[in-house]
C-alpha cells in the first residue's frame, strides 16, 4: 500500500466501524483506519464468513458478538488497528485479520487511562524495546504492511529519535498525532513539531491534529511537509470533509450514514453513539433529534427517524 500523498480517516474508538469507513471512502478517503481493538480481546475471537451480508466478521466467542467487520470492498484501504503491550500477543491478533485488510498499525498514542495502564497506546512510547520487539516480531511474520500511529513527546528531539528508532524496524509508514499525552483536544496540535519528523524521516509520515475543514489539508501539508493527512473529528462531524468539491449538507451525511449502518446491519449502539457524536457538535443532544436517537433501540426506529424506512425495507427483504 502507497501511504504518499493520501487522504486518511483515522482511527477513533466506538465510531471507526465499517459504515463511517465506506462513508469516508465514497466522500474522498484514501485510507481508513477502524477503531482501536485490544489483542486480549481478539485472541478470544473467531474469523468468520458472512455469506448473509457478504463480510468478514471478527466475533468474540463468549458473547457472539461480532468486534470487526469488513467487506471486500474496503481490502485495499482498511486499516486494523491494535492496542498492544506485548509482541507475541500482537501477532496473533494480527493474524487473525491479516488476509482481510490493507495493513496493520498499532496503537501507540492512545492517552486514555485504560491503555496507559495496560502499558498500552502512549505508554509505549516511554518503551522503545517493547515498540521495537512488537514492530520487528510483526515484521518477520506478516506480509501484510505494519505501521503505527504515535504522539509527541516531551520534546521535539525525542520525538525525532523515536521515530527515527521505528523506522529502523521496517514499518511502511508513521502517523503523528501532533499533540502530547497531556494535552487535550482544544490545545492546538503543534505542526511544527510534525514537521521535525518529517524531515528526519524517509518513510511517509501522516500528520494528524486540527484538520477540520478540506482547506486545512493543504494548510497542514504546507505547514509539516507531510504528503499525507489523517483527520479524526473533522471527519466524523462531517465525512464529506474529504471531497474537493466542499462539505455536503450535514443532513445529507447523516442520512447516508445511516442508510450504511442498515446496509451493513451495524451495532445500533455503535451508529446511535455515532450518530450522537455529530449532533453534539452541530446542535447538541438537547433537541428532539438528539432525543429521539438515545431513545432507538433497533436500525428501524432510526429508518424511521431519519426517513429511511423505505431503504430499510428494501434492504430486508432483498438480502
Amino acid at each position: 500500500m502507497d501511504y504518499r500523498n493520501k487522504l486518511v480517516l483515522a482511527p477513533m474508538v466506538r465510531v471507526g466501524t465499517l459504515p463511517l469507513r465506506l462513508l469516508a471512502a465514497e466522500y474522498g478517503a484514501d485510507i481508513t483506519y477502524g477503531e482501536e481493538l485490544i489483542d486480549h480481546k481478539l485472541i478470544k475471537c473467531d474469523r468468520i464468513v458472512n455469506g448473509f451480508l457478504g463480510t468478514i466478521d471478527i466475533v468474540e466467542r463468549e458473547t457472539q458478538s461480532v468486534v470487526f467487520r469488513t467487506c471486500p470492498e474496503e481490502q485495499s484501504r482498511v486499516v486494523f488497528q491494535i492496542g498492544t503491550s506485548d509482541a507475541i500477543r500482537a501477532l496473533k491478533a494480527a493474524q487473525l485479520v491479516c488476509n482481510d485488510v490493507a495493513a496493520i498499525d498499532i496503537n501507540m498514542g492512545c492517552p486514555r487511562s485504560f491503555s496507559i495502564s495496560g502499558g498500552m497506546g502512549a505508554a509505549l512510547l516511554s518503551k522503545p524495546e517493547t515498540i521495537h520487539d512488537i514492530l520487528t516480531t510483526l515484521k518477520r511474520n506478516l506480509n501484510t504492511p505494519v505501521t503505527c500511529k504515535i504522539r509527541l513527546l516531551r520534546t521535539s528531539p525525542d520525538t525525532v529519535e523515536l521515530a527515527r528508532r521505528i523506522e529502523k524496524t521496517g514499518v511502511s509508514a508513521l502517523a503523528v498525532h501532533g499533540r502530547k499525552v497531556l494535552d487535550r483536544p482544544r490545545d492546538p496540535a503543534k505542526w511544527n513539531e510534525i514537521a521535525d519528523v518529517v524531515s528526519a524521516l524517509s518513510i511517509p509520515v501522516i500528520a494528524n491534529g486540527d484538520v477540520f475543514d478540506y482547506e486545512d489539508i493543504q494548510r497542514i501539508k504546507v505547514a509539516t511537509g507531510a504528503s499525507s493527512v489523517m483527520v479524526a473529528r473533522g471527519a466524523l462531524w462531517n465525512a464529506s470533509i474529504f471531497s474537493p468539491q466542499g462539505k455536503l449538507p450535514w443532513e445529507d451525511v447523516k442520512k447516508e450514514y445511516v442508510r450504511k449502518s442498515i446496509l451493513w446491519d451495524n451495532d445500533v449502539k455503535s451508529s446511535k453513539h455515532t450518530l450522537k457524536e455529530m449532533i453534539m457538535h452541530h446542535s447538541g443532544l438537547g433537541l428532539p433529534e438528539g432525543k429521539a436517537v438515545i431513545k432507538s433501540e433497533t436500525l428501524a426506529d432510526l429508518a424511521k427517524l431519519y426517513g429511511e424506512e423505505d431503504h430499510f425495507q428494501y434492504v430486508n427483504e432483498n438480502r
